[in-house]
């Protein structure tokens, strides 16, 4: 594991730009960027059957388009995480945001199959690819507050998604689901051109900037840790994919079907997208109590906590079948997914420190990526075939289990480095 002698805060440390640029300018920045995130994510179940239903595509030709967007973002960070170490992480940013917005803007257009894949699978996946150089800038920004920076900046993912669903839903009921989507890609633009406004680059490796506004040479010592041809040697790394790979199977598959689901069962539309909404909500939870508790016990903990969570909550989605067991549920889901995906960038820093930060995690994030792929993918197909989601629901939840074993493993082997 890296060992990080300085854990202090660029911004504690007396370190500021001139200009607007608190202690907390970049933390909202960065939440305001998430938020956007979590809505062009969270919006695709509502669309999914307005859209599938007036092109006659089944669910699992739809599901796919999210499938690809997912892999695509996976492939995307490992470029735009070795981006952001070596060239700019802000840069980085406004580009993810314009593709998020362009991506929305153009599938109000659409009207073939392949026209989804592309717009939503190949751009939007390159868009949402966001979160790899969010994460490693607060990584870089914020030392002993990185787990509560970022439980902050990715509460506003879950946000996004938590008002994404019902106001999509609305807007499509009183218009269509075309101009729904020019709203949504218009709303990700003006948040990627107001945030890039205030969004800074750290270079601790060279730089700070003292409150006389001088900036003097200073090499940080946090930046020591693995390259990233040395991380990927070590079986931390590869647990570290483990986990995560499970976690975005879980994830994604309930992102994308949970509301064709319950909707099958008789809820209504309305209610079904209160559901995503609710699962969105209680993971500001965890993400704030995570992100906070990460700070004091660690990233190995916090991780074995939020799975455990997790699981329970899906192995309990396999026997709901009303409408308040959908919300319990959601509460329960969603507090773990809050506190497990706001421990990608934490635990990267924790086990590897910050010199290949952006490009660790960059592969981590494309890892998961190929569980959120596949996961909705696998889910549409068991549905196509047997028409119910029970057998996809407890395949997600087994793995969600193999995660909470790897956890576990990776606690007890870093306990026995210390």
């Amino acid at each position: 594991m890296a060992n990080n002698t300085d854990n202090s805060d660029l911004f504690s440390a007396g370190i500021k730009k001139p200009g607007f640029f608190s202690d907390y300018a970049i933390v909202i920045a960065t939440f305001f960027v998430m938020i956007a995130t979590g809505i062009v994510m969270s919006s695709f179940g509502v669309f999914f059957k307005p859209v599938s239903t007036q092109f006659g595509w089944t669910r699992a030709e739809t599901s796919g388009a999210f499938s690809l967007s997912i892999i695509i973002s996976g492939l995307m960070g490992i470029v735009t995480g070795r981006l952001g170490d070596r060239i700019s992480p802000r840069l980085v940013i406004i580009i993810c945001g314009v593709f998020e917005g362009l991506a929305y803007l153009l599938l109000s257009r659409m009207n073939a199959l392949w026209q989804l894949y592309v717009f939503y699978g190949i751009l939007l996946g390159a868009g949402i690819t966001v979160v790899v150089p969010v994460t490693s800038l607060i990584a870089r920004w914020y030392g002993k507050r990185r787990g509560f920076m970022t439980g902050i900046t990715m509460s506003g993912a879950a946000i996004g998604a938590a008002i994404a669903p019902p106001i999509a839903t609305q807007f499509i009921s009183s218009y269509s689901w075309s101009i729904s989507y020019i709203i949504v890609g218009c709303i990700a633009l003006v948040i990627t051109a107001v945030t890039g406004k205030v969004l800074h680059d750290p270079d601790p490796v060279r730089w700070t900037w003292h409150k006389d506004k001088a900036a003097v040479e200073s090499p940080n010592s946090e930046v020591k840790g693995y390259s990233f041809q040395e991380a990927v040697r070590t079986g931390p790394f590869w647990i570290l994919g483990i986990i995560f790979f499970c976690y975005s199977f879980a994830q994604q598959t309930i992102a994308v079907h949970i509301v064709p689901h319950t909707t099958d069962l008789g809820i209504s539309a309305v209610s079904a997208a209160a559901i995503l909404s609710v699962v969105n909500g209680a993971s500001i939870i965890g993400s704030f109590g995570l992100g906070s508790a990460n700070d004091r016990i660690g990233s190995g903990l916090s991780l074995v906590l939020s799975l455990v969570v997790m699981s329970a909550a899906l192995l309990f989605l396999l026997e709901a079948s009303e409408l308040w067991s959908f919300y319990l549920f959601a509460i329960i889901f969603g507090v773990g997914c809050g506190g497990t995906v706001i421990l990608r960038s934490t635990m990267v820093a924790e086990s590897f420190g910050l010199r290949s930060h952006g490009a660790i995690t960059g592969v981590i994030f494309f890892i998961s990526s190929i569980g959120g792929t596949i996961g909705p993918l696998v889910a549409g197909h068991i549905f196509d075939i047997s028409g119910q989601y029970k057998s996809a629901f407890l395949v997600i939840a087994m793995l969600s289990i193999v995660g909470l074993v790897m956890a576990l493993l990776l606690r007890l082997r870093t306990a026995r480095l210390r």
